[in-house]
């Protein structure tokens, strides 16, 4: 399949992904909407999404995202990339409405939700997918660099096991455009801000280790995102962080986004699939990566998410 033999007679198309988009979602939306303008330039092309981190203004056009959700207007296609429709956010209510629905993603735990749907979850990211859907001799620097940006941060800069030949192929293609890659990770993956780094430094200092040290979990709460002066953007990594010490199985790392709820983040060295625990919970993900959101008290959802990890933990 080709994606632009999906869009090709479309005069209007949205572009959306999941709320609170990471670098695959940003990386996969931009690559699709900078493809897209390119091989369309006749039609009408908008970008729905939360804000992005401010580590992502190196990708081109980033500033033509839509903060305002025209909820009566209607597309010809709408292609919803890394998610699944009902993590669409205030965008939800315009892919149900469009004419045809495209869906594109990687995680295990979408079932696809489109018209048409391309769900691979051997992908490494939903980036590297949406590269194999375009046409190459399309791609130009601005895309390669925006597609790249997405597989860099999904692999963990190609240290997760989710990284395969394959996926090593297309980083190979996309550097042959020129960007400066290196730049990229530094910039979108490697540096944190001061206050992002003493986040970081008071949830690794504050979590703790238990089902035999095979387990660790932090939380920060609003309180302390106040004191810190962070918002729910600064707080990436931290769960990468706590899933790379010496001994860990799995980590959970959980943030305050309302009263008894809250964002849980859990990684895995594949011993835990977490994707399934995430799912218990409305959530979804990856073996190795997955999160979902959870009500009550922050002990009260440790105890909870500790009873479907002890059960695979115990069967391993």
């Amino acid at each position: 399949m080709r994606i632009i033999d999906e869009v090709k007679h479309a005069r209007t198309i949205a572009i959306g992904g999941h709320i609170r988009p990471d670098g695959d979602c940003v990386g996969s939306v931009m690559g699709l909407y900078l493809y897209l303008k390119k091989v369309m330039p006749e039609a009408e092309i908008d970008v729905y999404l939360d804000e992005p981190a401010e580590i992502f203004r190196c990708i081109s056009h980033i500033e033509d995202i839509k903060s305002g959700i025209n909820v009566e207007k209607e597309y010809d296609v709408f292609v919803a990339l890394d998610t699944t429709d009902d993590r669409l956010g205030d965008a939800e209510p315009i892919y149900r409405r469009a004419r045809k629905k495209i869906n594109v993603d990687h995680h295990i735990s979408n079932h696809g939700c489109g018209d048409v749907s391309v769900i691979e979850p051997d992908r490494s990211s939903t980036a590297e997918l949406l590269y194999d859907l375009m046409e190459p001799e399309k791609v130009d620097e601005e895309i390669a660099k925006a597609i790249y940006i997405g597989i860099v941060h999904d692999t963990g800069v190609f240290r997760y096991s989710n990284t395969s030949p394959r996926t090593l192929q297309i980083a190979a293609e996309l550097i042959k455009y020129g960007f400066d890659f290196s730049k990229i990770v530094d910039e979108t993956f490697f540096e944190k801000t001061y206050l992002q780094m003493q986040i970081m430094g008071r949830a690794v200092l504050e979590s703790v280790r238990f089902m035999g040290e095979r387990c660790i979990v932090s939380m920060v709460s609003r309180r302390m995102m106040e004191f810190y002066r962070v918002t729910p953007k600064d707080l990436d990594g931290i769960v990468n962080h706590l899933q790379s010490v010496k001994g860990v199985d799995c980590a959970i790392f959980m943030y305050e986004t309302g009263t008894l709820e809250y964002k849980v983040s859990m990684r895995s060295n594949g011993k835990v699939d977490v994707a399934a625990v995430a799912m218990k919970f409305g959530g979804g993900g990856h073996v190795r990566a997955a999160g979902c959101t959870m009500n009550g008290t922050y002990h009260d959802n440790i105890n909870n998410l500790s009873i479907e990890i002890a059960e695979q933990l115990k069967n391993e």
